[in-house]
């Protein structure tokens, strides 16, 4: 099995604007090649397909997360160009690896695309493993799947999930995790937002 290292992934809109989006890629532990497999409606598939360039970010800002994986990104995180690409490093995400796209296969439901990465950099220290922000991109997950699982899947998940934050998360990941709650609670059975 894959190891799969959940992050935020930028690439650039057609206006050349950022587009943010949660992404859980296939990696090698050197970080030097990894697999993105969005979904073929998702923005970031269209925006790779026109622009091969992104950055994909290591990151326990889980409260950026949360709002990406619902489309609540607003207002942008700070963020610069990238060095090496045409895209954006996000100013407080751990790591960032500047990548160009090697190939697509779309034959699949799920879009496999080969990434290089060009250029890695070290913004910041990692905090800590800490059980909240994990529940938190288990939720995230759960709040990007509402689509496919029945409500009273997510809400039975998200139930044994608040446990965890509440007895180790801080305001971030109590913030981060009552604003999935609040979307999966409200979309039931509805289409999903696209990474």
């Amino acid at each position: 099995m894959p190891l799969v290292l959940e992050g935020l992934v930028t690439t650039v809109e057609a206006d050349g604007k950022m587009h943010l989006a949660p992404m859980g890629p296939h990696v090698d532990r050197d970080m030097r090649r990894f697999l993105l497999r969005p979904f073929p409606t998702s923005q970031t598939y269209q925006n790779l397909l026109v622009h091969r360039e992104g950055v994909l970010h290591v990151t326990d800002d889980v409260l950026l997360l949360a709002r990406a994986a619902i489309g609540r990104v607003e207002p942008e995180p700070p963020h610069r160009p990238a060095r090496r690409v045409r895209g954006f490093v996000l100013c407080d995400a751990c790591r960032a690896f500047e990548f160009r796209v090697k190939s697509v296969d779309d034959s699949e439901p799920r879009i496999k695309i080969e990434c290089e990465v060009v250029r890695a950099e070290s913004l910041r220290d990692f905090l800590g493993f800490n059980r909240a922000k994990h529940a938190v991109v288990e939720a995230a997950i759960l709040a990007t799947r509402v689509h496919l699982l029945s409500p009273e899947v997510i809400n039975e998940e998200l139930a044994r999930l608040a446990v965890l934050v509440e007895k180790t998360g801080d305001e971030q990941e109590r913030t981060a995790f009552a604003l999935l709650r609040q979307h999966a609670s409200a979309k039931p059975n509805s289409t999903a937002l696209s990474e």
